[in-house]
């Protein structure tokens, strides 16, 4: 009988061995906690589509910071759902505006914290849609200015890096001339670069309040059907016009987009593991179907393994909880 001279299980023989080889690890850096911020004081939301996810006033925000903090949590991505909404999501730019308020409010209590913003307009029209509508549309140049607004108003209130999650054509190139103009040339700018016309989202769209009132956001977000040329476009406009990091969204079903990211693009690369994969798991988990946390960190790391650097996920709280245990 011939036995192999190459025994791949020599690698897998126990824990400590397995360790000493593992490649993909998961560091509570690499991630970003998204967080949803309404007005009013010592409110929790809990969002029913997405279990142990809530809305939160800054106070309770801040609440559930500092629990996480004591976790290991060094990120966080901010939403915001005004009390009032308009046709042009003026709550967007406001300077005392749902998220400013809460940029301020969050690093004056954790300075190191890094703080990420959402710059979008589609929590804040009374439409739905991130932009300004013309002619039943969404006006790609019109809504250039205002998106530039809001994310020098984010920069103003303190925020680390502003993440433009739009999807208007050379929305970059204006964000980014008007922070240097602002004075804000330090300013990170993370662009939702490879942002998918996902059925992943609905969730998020209950906990952010931002479903469209008419229409559907394909016009403007990419088709799961398009080519990896179309992606490598969207990337390298990005780069091309300032952007610091690319995204790609969502994560799971994505990871040849993450992937592709990663080999052409040198540059640090995100993902968002969005409210559909999230509200998924936790459904499955919670009907004894899967094995909640050895699926989640599976996940994670095959996110590392496509090439991701940070991994937006609303997982964030159980993993750090998991890591400390």
């Amino acid at each position: 009988m011939i036995f192999p001279l190459t025994r791949m299980r020599r690698y897998r023989k126990n824990e400590n061995i397995r360790d000493m080889f593992r490649k993909n690890r998961l560091f509570p850096e690499d991630l970003i906690y998204p967080l949803f911020l309404v007005e009013g004081n010592n409110i929790e939301n809990p969002v029913k589509s997405m279990p142990g996810i809530s809305q939160f006033s800054v106070d309770k925000a801040i609440a559930e910071i500092e629990e996480l903090s004591k976790l290991g949590l060094k990120s966080v991505i901010l939403f915001g759902i005004p009390s009032e909404k308009d046709d042009m999501g003026s709550g967007a730019y406001d300077a005392n505006g749902i998220v400013q308020q809460g940029i301020r409010e969050i690093k004056a209590k954790f300075p190191e914290l890094i703080v990420i913003t959402d710059v979008c307009m589609c929590e804040y029209t009374s439409h739905g849609h991130c932009g300004i509508i013309e002619n039943n549309n969404v006006s790609n140049d019109r809504t250039l200015s205002y998106l530039a607004r809001i994310a020098v108003s984010h920069a103003q209130a303190g925020a680390d890096i502003v993440a433009p999650s739009d999807m208007m054509d050379g929305r970059i190139g204006v964000i980014r001339e008007a922070l240097d103009d602002a004075g804000f040339q330090d300013i990170i700018l993370m662009s939702y670069s490879a942002k998918y016309a996902s059925a992943f989202y609905g969730p998020f769209r209950d906990a952010a309040e931002s479903a469209p009132q008419f229409g559907d956001r394909q016009s403007y977000q990419m088709d799961p059907s398009g080519s990896f040329k179309e992606a490598l476009r969207e990337g390298q406009l990005d780069l091309e016009e300032g952007a610091d990091i690319l995204m790609v969204k969502p994560a799971m079903a994505y990871m040849d987009v993450i992937k592709l990211f990663e080999d052409n693009f040198d540059v640090p690369v995100c993902c968002y593991n969005v409210s559909g994969e999230y509200s998924m798991v936790k459904a499955a988990a919670e009907n004894g179907w899967i094995d909640e946390k050895k699926t989640v960190m599976e996940l994670m790391l095959g996110f590392k393994r496509a090439g991701a650097d940070l991994i937006i996920t609303y997982h964030t709280k159980d993993i750090l909880k998991w890591m400390k245990g």
